[in-house]
């Protein structure tokens, strides 16, 4: 296990010394042992130092799910630099902005992303240098990754990065707005996949399936950098698909998978089958856990264990392994960490009160250290020497939590407070529904109203009057939503986290209105046809 004071470039290195033939990175199309990483990554370093890459440098990496991307981030390691890998599903301006936000001067694409980045080039600031993974046939300002990664290069000269130095720079998911670079060290990585081994009592023989991308903090800190520290498998998918999900895990032989969002909830609503519980699996993991959960346990074979985390601070409550789960609760803090419950004046919260957590530690490096290039929006988020998550939660007596939601998930609807998630989990236990997402819209009456966005299953027949009868059958009358938005697909990160920032743009247009279908019913009543006597 590392110790306080390792490097990713320590462990993969001794990994490679204890465990050389073991195999560390699988993917659908091929297998990387420790060994090969380590060689593959010692050979790019000295292609990268060759191209002027030096200690503190930050390289955007602009990558779909591949070894490549495995290997920038050991081989920058290697050289005190850091990896930046940009969302694959940036574009025009969103994208130039996240590049020209980290500066950097080279930038690694796949010749798949290539239109993006060429739609952007004039506006960048200051890549100067692009490697193209693939696609080496054509003729580009711009490096073939083989021409780095030679075998038997001369190796580049030894760095002497410290555990405090940066390792990575995460964008965060961008659910409510525009994405921040969040700085991370060698020890927040390390020390992060140290809590992650302890929390789910993962084992050296365990195959860590993850499908979601390897710009994620579930795919890098909570994934490959777990299975290092264990001598263990890394399974990554190409993109998390529902329908072939299961098959790829088996394909994989993965042991352990994590969950995000509606995806639990996409692979519930799935047809039962016969090879439900054909694959290896023996523990799931993610936020939230719905209150099917032992249903899916019992249909798939496999636990569930809810937990916490965010970019900017990892994993740091977990559901206790050897106590019986209190349904909804996220867990209680392991590790490190000192947690508050504070209201909106910053004061504590009592037992059952939703309040926003906020994080501090008792060690150093193993929080985020701010967000690059952004000075202000780091202050605001340490304010009174403590994070701010902007999640609201809840704790019970015996120190249990349970997550509510973002703060800017709360809707306020004449008076009371309503939990976006709370309106969801309802709306999705509804058989037709196959996904939604809540959010409050400015209220005639001032305050908001709420707007819930709803995917329906292929060849549903269902009205909105339908599901709003439904809903004030089974939920306070508080919460059913006033407005209700028929959609083909909501907006998602390719973290399978809602865009709900886009859902509040769209506002109420073309939205169904209950209130003014009530309305019109009141003053049009449907006309009675008089029987034939």
């Amino acid at each position: 296990m590392s110790s306080f004071t390792q490097t990713l470039t320590d462990e993969l290195r001794q990994a490679a010394a204890e465990a050389p033939a073991k195999p560390f990175i699988r993917f659908m199309h091929g297998e990387w042992t420790f060994g090969e990483v380590q060689l593959q990554s010692e050979a790019l370093a000295a292609g990268l130092y060759a191209q002027g890459v030096r200690a503190g440098a930050n390289v955007s990496l602009l990558l779909p799910n591949c070894v490549e991307l495995a290997l920038c981030w050991f081989g920058l390691a290697r050289l005190g630099a850091v990896a930046a890998p940009v969302n694959t599903e940036f574009k025009g301006a969103v994208l130039a902005q996240a590049l020209n936000l980290v500066q950097s001067e080279l930038l690694v694409v796949h010749d798949m992303l290539w239109p993006q980045l060429e739609a952007v080039r004039v506006q960048l600031n200051t890549i100067r240098r692009v490697v193209v993974v693939g696609g080496a046939e054509r003729v580009r300002p711009a490096l073939a990754w083989e021409s780095l990664i030679v075998p038997g290069t001369e190796p580049a000269p030894c760095a002497a990065p410290r555990f405090s130095d940066l390792a990575l720079l995460l964008y965060t998911s961008g659910t409510t707005g525009s994405s921040k670079a969040v700085k991370i060290s060698h020890r927040f990585v390390l020390r992060q996949a140290q809590g992650v081994i302890e929390g789910l009592g993962l084992r050296s023989d365990d195959v860590l399936y993850c499908p979601y991308p390897m710009f994620h903090l579930d795919a890098t800190v909570m994934t490959l950098a777990p299975a290092l520290l264990l001598r263990a498998v890394a399974a990554i998918g190409e993109r998390f698909s529902v329908s072939r999900y299961w098959d790829e895990m088996r394909a994989l032989k993965g042991t352990v998978f994590d969950f995000m969002g509606a995806t639990l909830t996409m692979l519930w609503k799935q047809p039962a089958s016969p090879r439900d519980r054909e694959h290896a699996a023996r523990l799931g993991w993610g936020v939230p856990l719905p209150e099917w959960a032992p249903a899916f346990e019992a249909r798939f074979g496999c636990r569930l264990v809810e937990l916490y985390g965010a970019t900017e601070v990892g994993a740091i409550l977990y559901t206790p392994q050897h106590e019986p789960r209190r349904t909804g609760s996220c867990g209680k803090p392991l590790g490190p960490w000192q947690v508050r419950l504070v209201d909106e004046d910053g004061f504590e919260v009592p037992p059952g009160t939703p309040g926003e957590l906020l994080v501090r530690s008792e060690e150093p490096s193993v929080l985020m250290d701010g967000y690059w290039g952004m000075p202000e929006a780091t202050l605001c988020a340490f304010r009174d020497q403590w994070f701010h998550t902007g999640d609201l939660l809840t704790r019970d007596a015996d120190g249990w939590f349970y997550f509510v939601g973002r703060r800017k998930d709360i809707v306020r609807r004449r008076g009371e407070n309503i939990a976006a998630m709370e309106v969801e989990i309802g709306l999705e236990t509804h058989t037709e529904v196959l996904a939604c997402a809540v959010v409050g819209v400015p209220s005639d009456l001032t305050e908001e109203d709420v707007l819930a966005c709803v995917v329906l299953r292929p060849g549903s027949t269902l009205t909105p009057q339908a599901l709003a009868h439904w809903c004030m059958q089974r939920m306070p009358r508080f919460m059913v939503p006033r407005y209700l938005r028929f959609m083909d697909a909501l907006p998602m990160t390719p973290t399978d986290k809602v865009e709900k920032f886009r859902l509040r743009e769209l506002g109420t247009s073309g939205a169904w209105d209950r209130e003014a279908d009530v309305a019109q019913r009141h003053t049009h009543p449907p006309v009675k046809h008089q029987e034939r006597q």
